[in-house]
Order: structure tokens, then C-alpha cells, then sequence
């Protein structure tokens, strides 16, 4: 019990850091529309869409009924394991539709699509088969297996995989997305919270210790590492051939 309610008062304490977030990023949009500052002021319009859909209303709709949607997932007889991986699965597919037509709309806030994106391409089977989920999906095996051993709740696996998450952002894209943390709770987090709250009661699985949660943070980029040298050939071919990804972000 006091797991939970530490892992949910931080939790918290993220809420109200990702509200600052936003705060901010909303206040630097307003005030970023010149021509000058064309491609900012997109990617931060694109952002707050991420915000708006993924976070707030996907995250509101999570909080309200998460216990209904455990209901009908415990009506799905299948496999856990399989169940928790293509839950996942489907939940950063979702959370990948959100970012590509973020990066589509780029000329609703003033720029050109390819010219400020948030996804690596405007074609979201692109995105999910080239860029994203396909590295996630080693991670969510990761943690089928680590939740066969460890009984970690939805709010730790929450904390833990933004963790994960966090670092990745900051490895490919560099250590200024550490500071974006109280948004990648969100984007991360969300995508496993429900699977893991939607969990059947294993008898094998015990409460973590402290040091399960570094295993739990580290293991995912383990997998990844293992798996994505295979994948990528496969992926390759089913990748769309009209697919282009963006080259970097110009500040013009």
C-alpha cells in the first residue's frame, strides 16, 4: 500500500510539472508567430495538439474508465502475456496517430509539412514501421516478461517506462529532452498504464525491490538492442515505398 501511494503522489507531482509545461509552451506559442519564428511556433502548435488529445483527453479517458476497460479486456481469453503485449502495442499506435497528424497539419500553424514535423515522417505507416513502435515493441516484451516474475502496479510501471522513455528521447534526440520529462510521463506512461492495470492476478509474480525497478528501466533497452538488428531487414520491406523521412529541423 505505501508503493502505491508513493508511486501515486509522485504521479502527482508530474501533473503538476507537465502543467507548468504546458503553461509555458503555450505562452511561448502565442508569442511566436512572426515569420521569423515559423517553424517553432509549428512544432510548439503541433505539441500542444499532443498535449491536448494524448494527454489530457486520452489521459482523462484512462483515469475515468480504466476499470470498464479492464472489464472487457478480462473478457478477451487469450494469453496475458500476448494480451499485454498487443494492448501496448495498439495503445502507441493510437499515440502515434495523435503525432502524425500533428505533423500534417503543419500548415494550419504556418509552415510547410516536412518543413516542422514532430514525427520523423508525414506517412504514419512510415512512422510506426520505420521509427517508432517497432523499437517499442521489443521493450513491451521486456516488460511481459519482467511482470511474469514482479508484480510492479500501473502507477510504477507508469514511472518506470517514462524513465525508459526519457532516456531514449535523450540518447537519439540529445539531454534537452531530460527537460521535458513532465510530458514524456504522459507520452510514455500511457501507453502501458492500462495494460498493466488490466493485469490477471499472477500467483508466481512478487512485490519488486528497489532494485527491480533499475532492471526495469534498463532491460527494455536490452531487448531492443537484441531484436531491432533483426527487424529492421523485415521492416524494411514493408515499410511504404513512397515514404520520405524529414531531414533536420531548419530554424527557418
Amino acid at each position: 500500500m505505501r508503493a502505491q501511494i508513493k508511486s501515486g503522489t509522485v504521479i502527482r507531482i508530474f501533473i503538476g510539472i507537465s502543467a507548468l509545461q504546458l503553461l509555458l509552451v503555450t505562452a511561448v506559442f502565442r508569442f511566436s508567430s512572426n515569420p521569423k519564428q515559423v517553424v517553432t511556433h509549428a512544432v510548439l502548435g503541433m505539441g500542444l495538439g499532443l498535449y491536448l488529445f494524448w494527454i489530457i483527453l486520452f489521459g482523462a479517458a484512462t483515469a475515468l474508465f480504466r476499470n470498464q476497460i479492464r472489464r472487457a479486456m478480462d473478457a478477451v481469453k487469450i494469453e496475458w502475456h500476448l494480451k499485454f503485449v498487443v494492448f501496448c502495442i495498439a495503445l502507441a499506435m493510437l499515440e502515434e496517430v495523435v503525432t502524425t497528424t500533428m505533423t500534417n497539419l503543419a500548415p494550419i500553424f504556418g509552415a510547410r509539412v516536412g518543413q516542422a514535423y514532430i514525427t520523423a515522417s508525414a506517412n504514419y505507416w512510415d512512422v510506426v514501421l520505420g521509427h517508432s513502435v517497432i523499437a517499442f515493441v521489443p521493450m513491451f516484451i521486456a516488460w511481459a516478461v519482467l511482470l511474469s516474475y514482479y508484480d510492479f502496479n500501473a502507477n510504477q510501471a507508469l514511472l518506470v517506462f517514462v524513465l525508459t522513455g526519457t532516456i531514449g528521447e535523450s540518447l537519439f534526440g540529445g539531454l534537452q529532452h531530460m527537460l521535458e520529462i513532465g510530458m514524456w510521463m504522459f507520452v510514455y506512461g500511457l501507453m502501458i498504464y492500462l495494460p498493466v492495470y488490466c493485469l490477471p492476478r499472477r500467483e508466481k509474480a512478487r512485490p519488486p525491490r528497489w532494485y527491480h525497478f533499475i532492471v526495469a528501466v534498463v532491460l527494455p533497452f536490452v531487448f531492443a538492442v537484441i531484436f531491432i538488428p533483426i527487424a529492421v531487414p523485415v521492416v524494411h520491406h514493408l515499410r511504404p515505398s513512397s515514404a520520405t523521412d524529414f531531414p533536420p529541423l531548419s530554424s527557418k
